[in-house]
């Protein structure tokens, strides 16, 4: 019944404010283990998308974490590593390839099986931020929860893993293509981004098929 109430409320919609979105309490949730999972960077114009799986092993914290994009990128560095060392995690990403040739939904659905599978585990209950399942897990229930990432806290840790390993990459690439300042705003469809697809084309880390791209390909 508990877990039929859960389900009910993770489909809630924000009519106001996320943040007054009620919490649900993961441990609801049978089969065990249960497992977090969230996505990074699927509006992105460059790079790949990833995700990350956490099972807590513990309650430590539980109470620390929210959604990635509400903590400043120290703190989101120093939870990763502390979600990292405590917990049971799984990292997953699809590629730009990937991207362009499945759409960034089924890419992003892709690097959030990869992730679960990365965890080593058989079955379990996997709490999905957003409103869709990941096909391919056939051993494993399925909830999918929205805003599950301020709500659900093994989404929140999966989220902010998936953020801090995702970022450090787009950091490494800034480095490699610096004329994109990939390392400024992670490949997101900003305007210093956009001025210099424009002035430069798009490189090979580029999706595509997104607009804000294609239409600079020669």
């Amino acid at each position: 019944m508990a877990e039929k109430q859960i389900k009910k409320m993770s489909k809630i919609k924000s009519k106001g404010n996320d943040k007054d979105l009620p919490k649900i309490d993961w441990h609801q949730f049978s089969p065990s283990p249960v497992i977090g999972v969230d996505e990074v960077g699927r509006g992105c114009l460059a790079g790949p998308v990833f995700a990350a799986a956490v099972i807590f092993n513990s309650d430590n914290l539980s109470e620390l974490v929210t959604d990635s994009k509400l903590l400043s990128e120290c703190r989101r560095g120093e939870m990763a590593k502390e979600i990292l060392a405590s917990h049971r995690v799984g990292i997953g990403s699809a590629s730009v390839e990937e991207i362009d040739e499945l759409n960034i939904l089924q890419a992003s659905l892709l690097a959030m099986k990869r992730a679960i599978e990365n965890l080593g585990v058989k079955s379990g209950h996997i709490l999905v931020d957003g409103n869709q399942k990941i096909p391919g897990l056939f051993n494993f229930q399925q909830t999918t929860i929205i805003k599950g990432d301020l709500r659900v806290a093994p989404i929140s840790a999966a989220s902010i893993v998936a953020k801090v390993t995702r970022d450090q990459l787009m950091k490494d690439l800034g480095v490699q293509f610096p004329v994109y300042a990939f390392e400024k705003h992670k490949g997101y469809s900003t305007l210093i981004h956009k001025k210099a697809i424009a002035e430069n084309g798009p490189c090979e880390m580029h999706r595509r098929t997104f607009a804000g791209v294609k239409e600079h390909l020669t």
